[in-house]
């Protein structure tokens, strides 16, 4: 394995423009508003567009998916049928994302078909997907090798493999079906492995499977001095009470809030709603459908606070959170860099909350000696209310009964809200297409009215169901 000089140093240029892509490719990402590559970007696609291997250690959030993306899809012939790039991703959620980006940055293309694969869901629609052909599967190890065995799934004519988050898959235990998928792929294939951290696991893969690869490493998107880090020495029985006491007095529109267990989880988001904040839970027992549920409300706006394990939320990019509250301190002081790492994007200003109980501080002092810096305390009477009454969300979302598979788009949901019902397009915010359901975000104002109107109406000449979730 060789070292990238690019890992080291800025790239020549960081314009999309400076490499060897497709014209109507540039122009795609241009609209699509990608005009400077970030750095992983800059490190990796001038290797990778050349055909190398490559292990990239970059976090979520860093624009690895277009890193991988570009070069999965320039290497891609649209007239031939057959599975020619594979992504593995540890979770459903991250799958889904990864592949709506390749979607984006495909519109460039003509009729790619992109399908994600994954457990928690019956394989049949998955499977007749396949039948009907694809360019590029995206779905996460067990899955992906269950569809290998049954015949399902053919990757003998693979010309790009990709492992996502590959330490996040073999910390969930998929190393074993990791090798398994890996040894059907073809011997003269491009192999990208991209990953927060590189444990020993991750070196073993390298060694077997991958060819010369490049290595190539970058910090995180974001940076101490953007993220205001408050610490609070609060006992546990009083956790909560202070956790309400910060939402009052921050105000954060969007916040992630962190515990160790998925008990905590349910306590937390218990109190949360007691007090009347939107609050919904995110751990890994719960059912594929109430995770889609809550993961579409936090991203649209329909939910101000996700009470979440760490687990949970690994592979979530969730834009403009304006804040991270730990109500667990994490043990593992990389874990504590990942989690306020998801506040202070780009040249947005972060904020990070910690309440810490006694028996905690011996995980701060690891945190520090990771950070290089001490903590910076405050005191909890120092938490009053800010005017502005009750912390809503500013939006709510309607769920349609019917998604992609009955053929409905975003633009058909949004002209029936504008066109048919009247409202205006600032009404109307995020609009999620799955398989079998659309959610649309609203304003909180108009949801109860909206959702009757939908339900007395049609979207695409056809009579749908609704409900407010």
């Amino acid at each position: 394995m060789t070292t990238s000089p690019s890992a080291a140093g800025a790239a020549a240029s960081t314009a999309f423009s400076s490499l060897s892509l497709h014209p109507a490719t540039l122009q795609n990402l241009q609209q699509l508003g990608y005009e400077q590559m970030t750095p992983i970007q800059a490190a990796s696609l001038p290797l990778t567009l050349r055909g190398q291997d490559l292990i990239a250690q970059a976090s979520t959030g860093s624009g690895k998916t277009a890193a991988f993306g570009l070069p999965l899809l320039e290497r891609l012939n649209q007239r031939w049928f057959a599975v020619q790039g594979l992504v593995l991703c540890p979770t459903r959620e991250l799958a889904d994302q990864v592949a709506t980006e390749i979607r984006r940055l495909a519109r460039a293309q003509e009729n790619i078909k992109v399908v994600t694969v994954y457990g928690g869901v019956p394989s049949r629609n998955q499977i007749a997907s396949l039948e009907n052909g694809a360019h590029i599967v995206v779905g996460t190890p067990g899955r992906v090798m269950d569809l290998i065995e049954r015949g399902a799934l053919d990757i003998s004519k693979l010309q790009t493999l990709v492992l996502d988050e590959a330490d996040r898959m073999l910390d969930m235990g998929f190393y074993a079906d990791i090798v398994t998928v890996v040894e059907q792929c073809p011997a003269q294939r491009q192999t990208l492995l991209f990953s927060a951290t590189y444990p020993e696991g991750i070196a073993q893969l390298a060694q077997r499977f991958m060819r010369e690869p490049q290595m190539v490493q970058v910090a995180a998107q974001h940076s101490a001095h953007k993220i205001a880090q408050r610490w609070y020495e609060v006992p546990a029985r009083h956790k909560l009470d202070v956790v309400v006491q910060m939402l009052a007095h921050f105000r954060p529109e969007s916040t992630i809030a962190f515990c160790n267990t998925k008990q905590q989880c349910r306590e937390a988001v218990t109190a949360l709603q007691a007090q009347g904040i939107s609050a919904l839970a995110l751990f890994g027992e719960l059912e594929q459908r109430e995770r889609d549920e809550v993961l579409v409300q936090f991203a649209n706006r329909s939910c101000s606070v996700l009470v979440a394990t760490d687990v949970a939320a690994r592979g979530l990019d969730i834009a403009n959170l304006s804040a991270v509250i730990n109500i667990d301190v994490t043990p593992d002081p990389e874990v504590h860099i990942h989690r306020i790492g998801r506040t202070g994007r780009g040249d947005a200003e972060g904020l990070a909350l910690h309440l810490v109980d006694m028996e905690e501080m011996v995980h701060v002092a690891k945190i520090e000696q990771l950070q290089g810096r001490a903590s910076e305390w405050f005191d909890v009477a120092e938490l009053t209310p800010a005017p502005g009454g009750a912390l809503l969300p500013p939006m709510m979302t309607i769920q349609l009964i019917g998604g992609r598979k009955e053929k409905i788009r975003a633009g058909d949901v949004m002209g029936a809200m504008c066109a048919d019902f009247g409202y205006t397009r600032e009404q109307i915010g995020k609009i999620s297409v799955n398989d079998f359901s659309t959610y649309v975000a609203v304003d909180r104002r108009i949801a109860a009215e909206a959702c009757a109107k939908l339900n007395n109406g049609r979207v695409k000449g056809k009579s749908v169901r609704a409900r407010v979730l």
